[in-house]
């Protein structure tokens, strides 16, 4: 499902969010905006993934993708950290992709713009939930030294905190893209 877009406006728009998403990881980072989650306040909620998904939902997959590079590199800039930085272009990657596929099998079954919109939230939230619960199984005994054991009992609490970035990700991005719709022709 990819939006009829002149190609140069495509571009732009996927520049510019994608400088949006370093401006909102720059910003929320020094500013100390981050809310942090209350089991595990390493983990932080922020707002870098609604720009990747309206660039989704306004010029595609490809653009979202582009997005979710620029965030990864953006962080690894900042901070130096490979991993962290990784986990973060891959949740928000995951997230857009599984969103892109649910828009995709409801558009093919014909559901109505609620439906699809429901249906594809569910699945980039659920596709989010089981990448990273298997990114952390990698990462955190063969990177951060974490017993497997200890990883596998933090997969709940994992998987909660995906899912509410995941809703704020895709929903942000949606209430924005629908704002944008109904004020700019075409």
């Amino acid at each position: 499902m990819e939006p009829k877009i002149n190609p140069t406006a495509r571009l732009t728009g996927t520049a510019i969010l994608a400088a949006l998403v370093l401006v909102f990881d720059y910003t929320l980072k020094y500013s100390g905006l981050k809310i942090p989650f209350p089991w595990f306040p390493d983990l932080k909620f922020d707002f870098t993934g609604v720009p990747i998904a309206l660039s989704l939902l306004m010029y595609g997959l490809p653009s979202a993708t582009t997005t979710s590079m620029v965030a990864g590199l953006g962080i690894l800039a900042r901070s130096g950290n490979l991993i962290s930085a990784s986990m973060k272009m891959i949740a928000e990657l995951s997230t857009v992709t599984g969103f892109w596929a649910g828009l995709v099998l409801s558009e093919r079954s014909r559901l109505s713009a609620r439906n699809s919109m429901a249906a594809s939230t569910v699945l980039g939230v659920v596709t989010r939930v089981l990448i990273m619960s298997a990114a952390n199984l990698f990462v955190m005994p063969n990177f951060w030294g974490v017993p497997l054991e200890v990883a596998y009992g933090m997969l709940p609490m994992l998987a909660g905190f995906n899912v509410v970035q995941g809703l704020i990700s895709l929903g942000f991005g949606y209430f924005l893209h629908e704002a944008v719709k109904r004020r700019l022709p075409g």
